[in-house]
């Protein structure tokens, strides 16, 4: 295994990076050249066929079969021009991947010869074996049907060889097996709530659209290293390893200039990303040595989704090229940055307005402050769905830690903003306002500024941050899809927009003006979701205490933060929001429960096969060659100098044999845990079993090898350390 690792690095320096020419200067001439979008909708497709399309990707409505055909005939034409031989019906089942079984375009023709076919009904639905996917119950494994159906709202595009047609995935019986179906029932929930607020205002807003950015962050190690580690191979994440004596502590890292061959590899997966459509932007270095963060333009959710999914898969392609490995665990390495997918959400309208930024006049301000309240309130009354929807395994290890937020969900506003809102709550009556203080009310508001970019400072603590015209989550994870997050924030959102209108609607019906009924609604909110904001440092101890006074969410624990998916509050917003049916939701924690259990055991699998058969065994070959120089060293020496001159090598054996008497014994206790975990039926009693009596194990053996890692010497032992994979690029 040693010599594994020596080779590993031998090979790493021999690297020479991978220059690559971009197909043309300006990204503009091959931006979305694999995609089928209008622009070669109106060219490959008949004029009816572009009108019914334009049509159902504008008001949501499907096709006929009968339509679908005349879609398909210039798809394929498009499709075999470039070059294509198969399709796809690409979806994204609850693995947090995603997921294609390719077709090739031919069958055989009336005289027996084969023939390029492709029809509406293979573009329009497809019916994948959907046995091996999780479902959390919803069928058995021998009822294996399941069925994809055609998302027009998500262009389709062509990858290697093969047309890629984003769909949903849903059961034989109907429910849903994935996480589009239910992210664009929460998106069409908030269009819909959104609009009707919107008409207080502008009755020209018919349309709302939630809009998304991604910064992606992510690790990069060489994939010579990588297969030297099979911790990173098997559980994404190292299990062992002492901190390198330098990593992050100079800050040098961040935005420093980007290695070369690393270069080489952005440029080549951002040309992939622009032929796709993925409107890549951002380049640059992480925190972390080894860390790079990439971003996008903002796009619709569910297209940013789509785009994020694609990326991932596309970066992972491009970096195995480049004999680099892409590593989207959140924690990969102990001691240092974690990586996140902040995800940076506002809305827009038909009407070319962000609601999330504000205005030039006090209506327009005043619909900016209804919709920032919306959300707090949303923030605050469905805190503990939010917080689910970010909870996981991998993620776990990172909340709370060198610069990720911690796993309490607050919200930070600035000081200018939570002012207003104060002064706001303050002004505002109960009883009916007079003409003076609702002048006096919308000359202060008129006062906000446009961009309020620079009246909101960052504070990189917070989860769930107002950033001048959007809010960043910053607490999802690098790994996930982040459709989870944006399904619970899209339907907190709408539910808490039906709420305000109906009490405002309320107001109104008994005599109040539109106005004054709007502010009476907004200080009830503010006063109700103060509890929510918060200004300083999320790290602080005081402030877990004063999170926890105020009844935000706490729990550590990853199965019961997911199990707040199902208290009648979150049910409300997601039953009644029509997101999902109870069946659907309780098999999607189930899925969780299932996911969290099998990563836990997984690593717990990984650390003790490497424990035993790599570490365990080094420690004791180091431990032999020092005592057998101890017995030299008395057949040498006189009794008194002896004493002397092998009292370090005689505390260092009992010190290494103290650590593998320890790692074995662990190992041992570990083992007999999981055992006693696997035979639980009860999904929600197995995690809890592994996270408090199988996962604790994972960092208290750890803590045995990585300092038995400082003592062995470097020469055998068998793993590539933490300054090999952080410092070599």
């Amino acid at each position: 295994m040693a010599e594994l690792r020596f080779s590993a690095l031998k090979e790493v320096f021999g690297r020479v990076p991978l220059e690559t020419t971009p197909p043309a200067n300006n990204i503009s001439k091959y931006f979305g050249i694999d995609v089928f979008n209008l622009h070669k909708m109106e060219h490959y497709l008949s004029t009816e066929a572009f009108s019914v399309i334009k049509r159902a990707i504008n008001e949501g409505k499907s096709l006929t079969l009968k339509e679908a055909d005349q879609v398909a005939i210039g798809l394929k034409a498009w499709a075999l021009e470039r070059g294509v031989t198969h399709y796809t019906h690409w979806f994204h089942p609850l693995t947090d991947g995603t997921a294609e079984k390719h077709d090739a375009f031919i069958d055989f023709g009336d005289s027996g010869h084969l023939v390029e076919n492709f029809s509406g009904g293979l573009l329009v639905q497809s019916e994948p074996d959907a046995s091996s996917f999780p479902s959390g119950g919803i069928r058995n494994t021998f009822e294996a049907r399941g069925y994809t159906a055609w998302d027009v709202s998500s262009p389709m595009f062509i990858v290697g060889n093969t047309l890629c047609i984003p769909t949903i995935f849903v059961s034989y019986t109907g429910e849903a097996l994935d996480y589009k179906a239910p992210l664009l029932k929460s998106l069409s929930e908030l269009d819909k709530a959104a609009v009707d607020i919107c008409q207080y205002f502008d009755k020209d807003v018919t349309k709302v659209v939630p809009t998304l950015g991604v910064e992606q962050e992510y690790f990069l190690v060489d994939e010579a290293l990588y297969y030297a580690r099979p911790d990173l191979a098997l559980a994404d994440r190292t299990l062992m390893g002492h901190t390198a004596s330098r990593d992050q502590q100079l800050a040098d890292n961040y935005f420093g200039s980007i290695p070369r061959r690393v270069l080489c590899f952005i440029k080549d997966f951002e040309c992939e990303a622009h032929k796709l459509g993925i409107p890549v932007k951002t380049r640059h270095n992480e925190v972390a040595p080894n860390q790079f963060e990439a971003a996008p333009i903002f796009e619709e959710v569910n297209l940013a989704v789509d785009h994020n999914q694609l990326l991932m898969d596309i970066m992972k392609r491009v970096a195995r090229k480049h004999k680099f490995r892409a590593l989207f665990h959140e924690k990969p390495y102990a001691g240092i940055n974690g990586s996140g997918k902040h995800n940076n959400w506002s809305l827009s309208t038909n009407t070319g307005v962000n609601l999330l930024s504000p205005g030039k006049n006090p209506r327009t301000n005043l619909q900016f402050l209804t919709f920032l309240v919306s959300v707090l309130k949303s923030v605050y009354e469905s805190n503990e769905m939010i917080r689910a929807s970010v909870m996981s395994e991998s993620n776990s290890w990172r909340l709370g830690g060198h610069e990720a937020p911690p796993a309490i969900i607050s919200v930070f506003l600035g000081t200018y903003l939570s002012k207003m809102l104060d002064d706001i709550s303050k002004k505002v009556s109960d009883s009916k306002m007079s003409p003076e203080q609702k002048t006096e009310l919308k000359l202060g508001i008129g006062k906000i500024p446009e961009i309020l970019l620079d009246n909101t400072d960052r504070n990189r603590t917070s989860p769930f941050a107002f950033t001048g015209n959007k809010f960043e989550f910053r607490a999802v994870g690098s790994s996930a899809n982040c459709s989870a997050a944006m399904i619970a924030l899209n339907s907190a959102v709408a539910f808490q927009l039906r709420k305000f209108k109906k009490d405002v609607d309320l107001l109104i019906s008994k005599g109040r003006g539109k106005d004054e009924a709007i502010f009476q609604v907004l200080k009830k909110s503010i006063l109700e979701s103060k509890k929510v904001r918060f200004e300083g440092d999320n790290y602080s101890a005081e402030w877990m205490k004063e999170a926890k006074k105020r009844g935000l969410c706490s729990v550590e624990s990853v199965p019961e933060s997911i199990s707040k998916y199902l208290t009648p509050e979150s049910k409300e917003v997601l039953l009644g929001g029509g997101i999902f049916s109870e069946k659907e939701l309780h098999s999607r924690v189930e899925v969780e429960y299932e996911k969290f259990t099998k990563k836990v055991q997984i690593e717990s699998r990984v650390l003790a096969d490497l424990a035993i058969n790599h570490i365990v065994p080094t420690g004791i070959k180091y431990m032999s060659s020092l005592i057998e120089n101890i017995k030299g060293m008395k057949e040498i020496f006189p009794e008194n100098e002896y004493q002397k001159l092998s009292e370090p090598e005689r505390e260092a054996v009992t010190i290494i044999s103290d650590h593998i008497i320890n790692i074995k014994k662990m190992v041992f206790e570990m083992v007999e845990e999981r055992k006693k975990a696997n035979v639980i039926e009860d999904s929600y009693k197995k995690a809890l079993a592994y996270e408090k009596n199988v996962k604790p194990y994972l960092n208290s053996i750890r803590q045995h090898i990585d300092k038995l890692e400082l003592i062995v010497d470097d020469e055998i032992w068998p793993l590539p350390k933490y300054r090999e994979l952080l410092f070599t690029r």
